[in-house]
């Protein structure tokens, strides 16, 4: 038997992922790991290499285009100007057909341009899309590999977090920021570039604005920065206020709770409005500041300028296209700026879906699975020993067997490893000791979905997916017709009430099956286990949710179900287990006694104890 087992290398947990909207204003978390990460992130944008090389002409294109024409503008209005003069003169008139070429011309560069930038952004949209759908793809795929231990240590937010908030980010701001980071870059280094070959005194009076303008950007963002984030907390806050009011909305009323369910979401209210209020506020002081400072840029470069007109040193057009160009240059130290900060939030996203991906997988399976074409259910513990945690164990030294059409009820108090022994027995966990054997075969060297096949299940929390009853029964048994199904309903005494239910079998229930009883969500679990007809059976505390008259039904369907099928039944009310074949009483991990009912009252220990102790409750009840 091969003992092959391998796993993932698994990567550090990042903080909680990055929230806000786009650009001013999102809350920035820093990676970890800024050089992995982008070595990951653009292994999944190397097979895009091409297309990203066409983005990056096609974005650098467009800038140079958009950035020659207040260049051209201002050769035509020197070509006005100048024809004016001459016209006022008497020396000549003004060419309207250079102009109008020039115009023309002007117009079919901003027209390519355009066309350009149109090309890049859907080749943008493009790459975006198919690296999103890979990564969710690849998220979808882990998630089936991943060991419950993982699901246990995390909220079902955070995990769906990694599918939807952070993979939507990085495909957002790939999407919007790439090509503008290339356009704006292309365009500051063209702008200052053609700013130069009109004057270099007028470019450098616009560059001293530059420090001004870097230090407000800067100050409004750390100021603000402070105060998005505080409203981003505030914000989960009053959505987790109320969620767990409107989760709780029967006890808060039968306790008289409104006005502190009311007060409660007040306060939070309040000082998310002051919050909100001074973040909207210093954030957009941002524009009119930026704005003055521009103004004054201007009003520099239109005094200067015209000092040097006049002295002949510069043509009139040129101020009129330096004017542009300050304008333009201003602009992208802004956009790279903001994309920057968009930036981290975007690595810090990634990090968090390559945590995902690289956290350790199931023990793979072994080399060489064995298949066990006939199950018989035998099922043998031996000196099986396991713990969650490497220093806490749970099971010690578990030994039992079970032979084939047994009936193997395993009770004990709340903690004592009854249901862990369930979950070993169909390897969601890999135990640490020992071995579990079916038939004689060790658990491990068969697959898991082999091993799945020979098993059927009803749990004391049920589970229900949106869909119509007869979707839900066949959940198990895909291939099952549709008769079988209403057989299968009828022994589990579900026929009956599903025909009494609008649309019977075709009747759609949501997700949490609000529209039907706890016990009839029960009742539709145990038809799905007798329909998959598993020659293993494992119920734990099936019955919990039924009434009596319904439990008395259900113990007849489980009596005909149960025949002939090694079953394991943790049970909790020890009426229900009298008849068992084998009864295993377990406490803290430990199998402390062993035997029929009969047997175990006459020893009068542990079991003894624990049975009369629901009598005597009941009693004083």
């Amino acid at each position: 038997m091969s003992e092959n087992r391998s796993t993932t290398q698994q990567a550090q947990r990042p903080g909680p992922g990055p929230g806000g909207p786009m650009g001013m204003g999102r809350i920035v978390e820093k990676p970890k790991d800024f050089k992995g990460t982008m070595k990951k992130l653009l292994q999944y944008l190397s097979p895009y290499r091409l297309k990203l090389l066409l983005v990056i002409i096609f974005a650098a294109g467009s800038a140079v285009f958009s950035i020659a024409g207040p260049k051209i503008l201002g050769t035509a209005t020197t070509k006005l100007y100048q024809g004016l003069v001459a016209k006022v003169s008497g020396t000549g008139g003004i060419d309207f057909d250079s102009i109008l070429r020039t115009v023309l011309f002007l117009a079919g560069l901003y027209l390519v341009s355009s066309a350009l930038m149109i090309i890049q952004g859907f080749i943008v949209s493009g790459v975006s899309q198919k690296v999103s759908y890979s990564l969710r793809k690849e998220i979808s795929e882990k998630i089936n590999r991943l060991p419950l231990k993982f699901y246990d240590t995390r909220t079902h937010g955070e995990i769906l977090s990694r599918v939807t908030n952070d993979v939507d980010t990085l495909s957002q701001t790939l999407n919007q920021s790439m090509s503008q980071m290339i356009s704006s870059l292309t365009t500051l280094v063209g702008v200052l570039v053609m700013m130069l070959s009109i004057s270099v005194t007028m470019t450098v009076a616009a560059i001293l604005i530059l420090p001004l303008s870097l230090g407000i950007v800067m100050t409004v963002l750390k100021k603000s920065q402070v105060y998005f984030k505080k409203q981003a907390k505030l914000i989960g806050n009053l959505n987790g206020h109320v969620e767990e009011v409107y989760g709780g909305h029967l006890i808060m009323k039968a306790f008289n709770g409104e006005e502190k369910a009311i007060g409660a979401f007040d306060v939070i209210n309040d000082e998310l409005k002051d919050v909100s209020f001074k973040a909207q506020l210093l954030s957009g002081l941002l524009m009119p500041l930026m704005g003055f400072v521009g103004n004054l840029g201007y009003v520099a470069v239109s005094i200067l300028g015209g000092y040097l007109a006049g002295i002949r040193a510069i043509e009139v057009g040129d101020i009129l296209s330096f004017i542009q160009y300050v304008r333009n240059f201003t602009q992208p130290i802004n956009q790279v700026a903001q994309i920057s900060n968009i930036f981290q939030s975007t690595v810090a996203a990634s990090e968090r879906v390559f945590e995902f991906l690289g956290q350790p997988e199931m023990e793979a399976e072994a080399e060489e699975t064995v298949t066990i074409e006939e199950v018989t259910g035998e099922v043998e513990f031996e000196n099986v020993h396991f713990g969650y945690t490497e220093d806490r164990t749970i099971i010690n030294d578990f030994s039992a067997k079970a032979m084939p059409g047994q009936r193997i009820a395993i009770v004990g108090p709340t903690g004592a490893g009854k249901t862990t022994v369930v979950k070993l027995l169909m390897r969601f966990y890999e135990i640490t000791g020992g071995r579990i054997l079916i038939d004689g075969v060790d658990i491990r060297d068969m697959k898991r979905s082999e091993l799945r096949k020979s098993f059927g299940m009803v749990l004391q929390d049920t589970w229900l997916f949106s869909g119509s009853i007869m979707e839900n029964i066949r959940y198990g048994s895909p291939d099952a017709t549709d008769e079988e199904v209403i057989c299968a309903a009828k022994e589990a005494h579900v026929h009956h009430f599903v025909k009494t239910l609008p649309g019977t079998y075709s009747m759609e229930i949501n997700e949490e099956a609000s529209n039907i009883s706890s016990g009839q969500k029960q009742l539709l679990t145990i038809a799905r286990a007798v329909l998959k007809d598993p020659r293993i059976l494992i119920l734990d505390e099936a019955t919990s949710s039924v009434d009596t008259r319904t439990e008395r039904l259900i113990q007849e369907a489980m009596e005909r179900l149960m025949k002939g099928r090694t079953s394991f039944i943790i049970a909790h009310r020890l009426s229900t287990i009298r008849n068992a074949d084998l009864i295993l009483v377990m406490d803290h991990g430990d199998i402390v006694e062993i035997g029929n009912h009969e047997e175990l009252m006459e020893k009068k220990g542990f079991y003894h104890n624990l049975y009369n102790s629901q009598f005597e409750d009941k009693e004083t009840a």
